[in-house]
C-alpha cells in the first residue's frame, strides 16, 4: 500500500547548524529533491515564490495556476504536490515554528493571518509592479545562505520575517475580512476543532467551549468564513478523510473509526453525500 511522506526541514537541509531553516532557488531545489512533486505532507512551515514559468499546485485537493508572481504559504500537515513547466523559476523557504517563534519571543508564527486556518487560501498572486517589493528580499536570503557571515541565521529569520510583513499586507488587501473583529472567535473555534473534531461533530459543543450560543457561532463563521459552524466542522472532517484515504495506510473502514464513525455505512453515506463518490471510489481514483 502506498503511502504518501511526511518531510521535515532536515530532509531538504544539510547544514547541521541551520538544520531548521531551508532557503533555495526552486530550479536548484529540484535537482536534488525531485521527489516533492510527488504527493506529499511538511511537518514545518513551507513558502514558495514563482517568478518565471507555469504549472499546477494542489493543496489539499484544491488546485491552483502556477504563474510569475504566485505565492503559496503552507502550514504544517497540508497535502500538497505540483506539476511544473521545464523553466519554472523561484524560491522555496521551508522552517520549522519552534525554530521561528523561539527567536522571535513574544510574536509567534500564528500572529500572521495568512497562517492562521487551513481554512485560508494558501495562495496569493503578486501583480507585475507589485513583485519588485518581495523578490529583493528572497535574493538576499539566496545570497546570506550563500556565505558564512557572523549572525548569519539572525539576517535570515528577519529577511524572512520582512516577507511575512509583505505577504501579510498583500493577504490583507486581498482578502480583507480576515481583519475583521471576530478573528478571535474563529481562531479559537479552529483550534478547538482542531483538537476534537473526531469526537465532536456538533457546533453546539464548540459554541459551549466558546462561551458564546450557537447563533453567535453561526454569525461568526458566515462572516468570516461564509459557512456555517456545521459546514466548517464538516468541510475539516472531509479533509482529514481524504487525506488518509490518499495515504492508503489504513482500511477504509479503519479510516471511518480513526474520524469518530463507528458505523461504517454512516460513514460512507456521509462521505458519498458531501464529495459525490464512496471513500473507496475516491481512493481509486487518487
Amino acid at each position: 500500500m502506498k503511502r504518501y511522506p511526511i518531510y521535515s526541514v532536515q530532509n531538504f537541509s544539510c547544514n547541521d547548524i541551520h538544520r531548521d531553516f531551508y532557503v533555495n532557488t526552486f530550479k536548484e531545489h529540484l535537482k536534488s529533491h525531485s521527489f516533492v512533486e510527488e504527493p506529499h505532507r511538511h511537518d514545518s512551515y513551507l513558502m514558495v515564490f514563482f517568478t518565471k514559468g507555469s504549472g499546477l499546485h494542489e493543496v489539499d485537493f484544491d488546485q491552483f495556476e502556477i504563474k510569475r508572481g504566485s505565492l503559496f504559504v503552507l502550514q504544517p500537515g497540508q497535502m500538497h504536490h505540483w506539476s511544473l513547466s521545464e523553466d519554472i523559476e523561484g524560491f522555496v523557504i521551508i522552517f520549522s515554528q519552534e525554530l521561528y517563534n523561539l527567536y522571535f519571543g513574544q510574536k509567534k508564527i500564528n500572529d500572521y493571518n495568512f497562517y492562521h486556518s487551513i481554512q485560508n487560501r494558501p495562495e496569493m498572486v503578486f501583480e507585475e509592479k507589485e513583485i519588485p517589493k518581495i523578490q529583493p528580499y528572497f535574493d538576499l536570503l539566496i545570497q546570506e545562505n550563500s556565505q558564512d557571515n557572523k549572525y548569519q541565521l539572525d539576517k535570515l529569520l528577519n529577511l524572512l520575517d520582512c516577507i511575512h510583513i509583505e505577504v501579510a499586507r498583500k493577504y490583507g488587501e486581498t482578502y480583507s475580512h480576515q481583519t475583521h473583529s471576530y478573528n478571535i472567535k474563529i481562531n479559537k473555534f479552529e483550534l478547538l476543532l482542531e483538537e476534537y473534531f473526531r469526537t465532536e461533530k456538533l457546533p453546539s459543543f464548540y459554541a459551549e467551549k466558546l462561551n458564546i450560543t450557537l447563533k453567535h457561532l453561526n454569525r461568526i463563521c458566515n462572516e468570516i468564513l461564509q459557512k456555517t459552524a456545521t459546514e466548517v466542522i464538516t468541510d475539516r472532517v472531509i479533509l482529514e478523510i481524504k487525506r488518509m484515504l490518499i495515504d492508503k495506510q489504513l482500511a477504509v473502514n479503519e479510516v471511518a473509526f480513526k474520524v469518530g464513525y463507528e458505523d461504517y455505512s454512516y460513514f460512507s453515506r456521509f462521505f458519498k453525500k458531501q464529495t459525490g463518490m464512496s471513500p473507496t471510489e475516491f481512493r481509486n481514483i487518487k
